[in-house]
């Protein structure tokens, strides 16, 4: 029996939730064109937001509102952006593997579907901030078509989660830092990168850490048969009976 065929009659049934920024993508897009396009007051939201003064969602909101550039010149921004080399490959194996993915962000759906259009990936489900023109020709405005109540980000990563486990199967986190810190108390199992690992480490999450989708690439299969849950849960002992 081949490899293939082996691993598809003994894998367990998973979904895959991946942030996108710093994730998939080499850099945060939100970050780049701010620092190239932003309107002086940007920092100071990202300053509030950091402090814990607002949600992502009101600080995302507030800074889009202060992107100066055409159509035309964010585009041209968003053609030079990379991202992680490794990622094509990695879907190409959990398609194979009839493992779905869906890109859950806190970004911006038309920068992460033109990224992704390069590499002919814009096809994965997406969850994301809307970006839309508002007083054309340089003016932008975010709506949040994934936000629940009670969170303050525009996309609630923990409802995407909810989701995913609805149907019974167990759920795989790929992210990086403080948008997924909720989503990985909700999943079974966390491909954690930069800040993610610290909060995962801290909180007791299943996780490995990767440096990027070669790791993730080469720990897949051991996810889908058991064996990495496994070597990561931890084990709890059973009670000792003092009578």
């Amino acid at each position: 029996m081949s490899l293939i065929l082996m691993l598809e009659w003994c894998v367990t049934a998973w979904n895959i939730l991946c942030d996108f920024d710093g994730t998939i993508s080499v850099e945060d897009v939100i970050d780049s064109l701010l620092d190239r396009f932003g309107r002086p007051g940007w920092e100071a939201l990202e300053q509030d937001w950091r402090a814990g003064r607002i949600g992502s969602r009101e600080c995302m909101s507030g800074q889009v509102g202060l992107l100066d550039m055409r159509k035309d010149e964010l585009d041209g921004h968003l053609d030079g952006l990379w991202i992680d080399h490794a990622f094509p490959a990695f879907v190409a194996r959990a398609t194979e593997l009839k493992t779905p993915i869906r890109v859950v962000s806190d970004g911006l759906d038309y920068a992460i579907h033109r990224i992704l259009g390069r590499y002919g990936l814009d096809h994965l489900p997406l969850a994301a901030n809307h970006l839309a023109p508002a007083t054309p020709p340089r003016q932008w405005q975010l709506t949040s078509p994934f936000q629940a109540d009670g969170c303050r980000s525009g996309t609630c990563k923990c409802a995407c989660a909810a989701q995913a486990r609805a149907g019974g199967a167990k759920t795989l986190l790929i992210g990086d830092g403080a948008s997924d810190f909720c989503a990985a108390d909700r999943v079974d199992f966390v491909f954690a990168k930069h800040r993610l690992i610290e909060h995962c480490r801290a909180a007791g999450i299943p996780y490995v850490p990767i440096t990027g989708f070669e790791d993730a690439l080469e720990l897949l299969p051991r996810l889908l048969d058991g064996s990495l849950l496994a070597e990561h849960t931890p084990h709890v002992l059973p009670a000792v009976s003092n009578f």
